[in-house]
Parts: C-alpha cells; sequence; structure tokens
C-alpha cells in the first residue's frame, strides 16, 4: 500500500554532534548505511582528497555500503571519452581507500553535460564500482528485515530551460518522459521508502545573497509536484556547493554538493541549516527510520536529521 505523508515525521537531531552513527548493534534496528557525495571532481584539489579521507573513515564506521554521487562529477567541462585522464586523476586515484571500493551510483550534473555524457555511462562497463546505467533510472534495495526502499535517480539538467542553447548540452533530452516515467514509477511503488535523487536543488535553506541559483524555479513548477502527489519524504540533491537542508511541505530537502570547492552560503532561512564545509552526507536506512548527518572533512556530524515511518 502506498505510504501516505502522514506516515511520516522528521525528528530533531539524534546523531552525535561530534561522529556519525556507528553500526546498529540493535536486531531490531537492522540497517543498511551509505554515503552521498556531490560535485568532487577537480584532481583531488580544493579539500577533495581531504574529503575522500574522511569519507573513507565514516564509510569503514558505520559499514557503508555503497556511495552515491549526485552529479558534477568532472570539472569543468565533464570527460572526453573512456580513457579521459580525468578518471584517474578525479576518481580512481582519490577515492582509493578499502572502505570505497563499493558501488558508486551516480547520476550526471550540469558540468558532465559539457563533455562526453556518453563516456560516463559507457565507463560502467569498465569499472568494477562506477554505476551510471542510464540518464535516469531507479533501483530497488532490499532492507534487513524484510522491507524494500526504491530510490530515484534523476537527470535533472534537461529540466532547467537556461541550459538550452549552452555548453551544456542537454538539447535532445525529453524531459516530459522522464517526469511521465517517475509519476508511473512513484504511483506503482509498494517499497515503504521512496527516495528521489537529483543533481539540482529544489528548495534550498540560504537567501541568495551569492549570485547562486539556489531554489530551482523549473523543478518547483515541474518536478515537486510529482513528489509532493507521492508524499516523496526526502529529495537529495548537489549544485549548490555546500552543504544544506530545509523541510517544506512534508519534504526533507538535503544539498550534498561540498565534495571540493564550496563558498559560504548567505544565512539559512526557513528553519534550515547551511554550510560553506567541505563534506558529505551520511545515511543509515531501516524499515522504519531513516538517520541522515551532513559530515565535513574533519568527521563532525554538522546537521543530523531522523525521518520515521509512524
Amino acid at each position: 500500500m502506498t505510504l501516505t505523508r502522514r506516515q511520516f515525521v522528521t525528528t530533531s537531531a539524534v546523531l552525535g554532534a561530534d561522529a556519525t552513527f556507528a553500526r546498529s548493534a540493535n536486531a531490531d534496528d537492522a540497517s543498511i548505511s551509505f554515503l552521498l557525495v556531490g560535485d568532487w571532481g577537480r584532481h583531488g584539489y580544493h579539500h577533495q582528497r581531504n574529503v575522500a579521507r574522511q569519507m573513507a573513515r565514516t564509510a569503514r564506521e558505520i559499514g557503508s555500503a555503497y556511495t552515491v554521487s549526485v552529479g558534477d562529477n568532472f570539472y569543468e567541462n565533464g570527460v572526453e571519452s573512456v580513457s579521459d585522464p580525468q578518471w584517474q586523476s578525479s576518481f580512481e586515484n582519490v577515492y582509493t581507500e578499502p572502505s570505497l571500493q563499493t558501488p558508486w551510483k551516480v547520476i550526471l550534473g550540469n558540468h558532465d553535460y559539457r563533455g562526453n555524457v556518453q563516456a560516463q555511462l559507457d565507463y560502467t562497463r569498465h569499472s568494477p564500482r562506477w554505476q551510471l546505467p542510464a540518464r535516469y533510472y531507479t533501483e530497488i534495495t532490499a532492507l534487513p528485515g524484510g522491507a524494500t526502499a526504491a530510490f530515484y535517480y534523476l537527470d535533472t539538467s534537461p529540466f532547467i530551460k537556461k541550459y538550452y542553447g549552452t555548453r551544456v548540452a542537454v538539447a535532445g533530452q525529453n524531459s516530459k518522459e522522464q517526469l511521465d516515467w517517475l509519476d508511473a514509477k512513484l504511483a506503482s511503488s509498494r517499497a515503504e521508502w521512496n527516495v528521489v535523487i537529483g543533481h539540482h536543488p529544489i528548495y534550498t535553506a540560504q537567501s541568495d545573497a551569492d549570485g547562486y541559483d539556489h531554489d530551482q524555479p523549473d523543478l518547483i513548477a515541474r518536478l515537486n509536484p510529482i513528489l509532493q502527489k507521492h508524499h516523496v519524504p526526502l529529495y537529495v540533491c548537489g549544485h549548490d556547493h555546500v552543504l544544506q537542508a530545509v523541510k517544506m511541505d512534508g519534504i526533507s530537502y538535503v544539498c550534498t554538493g561540498a565534495g571540493s570547492e564550496t563558498y559560504q552560503p548567505g544565512p539559512a532561512i526557513r528553519g534550515g541549516f547551511a554550510s560553506g564545509a567541505h563534506g558529505f552526507m551520511a545515511v543509515r536506512l531501516s524499515g522504519k527510520r531513516l538517520d541522515y548527518s551532513l559530515v565535513d572533512e574533519h568527521g563532525e556530524a554538522l546537521y543530523s536529521r531522523s525521518i520515521l515511518r509512524v
């Protein structure tokens, strides 16, 4: 039976202020854990390597099953081919620790569209961990205890009107077809959790003081109504080079775009959180509870929340 919005509540911080959650020792709270990071591919520079080291430590501590990349995988202009040197300088030679040799579930960002998108799709066949099977796709994950979680990995650049006619080569992508696909998948889902992941923010938790996009009107108009219609509890993105989170109309919007270069955001608004720290997101998910934490490059959990199914 499809869950209603009333079956989700977001609680206050439940994770430690200076550490992410540990592996669960309670059999009744059996869960999986994973990391999410975005906007990272800078040859190890701009704190990318520092973030990678802390990702590895956190992944080891929480028993991370995989990593999700929320796009802008290679700056400034994507990759040219499957043999582009950036595969080594920005990915293979940066995320080297054993705890990060798990699957990487990848989506595309606008900077990836400035290069050869097909090469990123094709690299799936060249790497044991890089997983980008299509421009958008879904995956059902079995959770301990019998519950399931459905993840919807979107390609949001084609939704952004200002990219058309620019170097961000989104022309030819059928954005309506993608939205219809998402609507149908969510309508037929029987998963206990439906989590949507895209590159661009919908709503953000910062004031527009520095010229960045922040709220995306194109996604507010076209994508957000589908999330609301199906009572999606969590949307995760990148694009803004910050760590931020805000809850609006029952949906938690979380941005983890701080994998390398960041900026100092304006003051947090809407009761949310925003930080220019370099870092990533860690998640622990069970049948009844989703804990998440925004973690900086030093391992401090800057902001932590739980979403409960009741």
